[in-house]
């Protein structure tokens, strides 16, 4: 389980789970969210919910239970905001990172 900053004095944060940074990389949702101005911010964040609900309703016959998870838990928590994203997705990097140093 991991934990990220929700703003940026530090005294919100959001849990992260393994399966969820699972669910991200499984359905490439970080794949061209942002823009070529490389900033994080509220659009971004609205970007991400409007996919995430898209594949939902896309995925409506199949199983999407982790998806919905990382979205109860992560994308649509009370606490996420434009700040919250940039850390997510830093810590997604991270992540990613070690996957890929894993297994070379």
């Amino acid at each position: 389980m991991y934990t990220i900053q929700a703003n940026p004095s530090g005294t919100r944060t959001i849990k992260v789970s393994e399966e969820n940074l699972k669910t991200i990389e499984k359905h490439a949702l970080f794949r061209q969210l942002i823009d070529s101005n490389g900033i994080v911010d509220e659009v971004v964040l609205e970007k991400l919910k409007l996919n995430a609900r898209s594949l939902i309703t896309a995925y409506e016959d199949e199983d999407s239970d982790d998806l919905l998870d990382l979205c109860i838990d992560v994308i649509y928590h009370n606490d996420m905001k434009a700040f919250g994203l940039q850390q997510l997705i830093k810590l997604y990097l991270t992540w990613l990172n070690g996957q890929n140093s894993g297994e070379e």
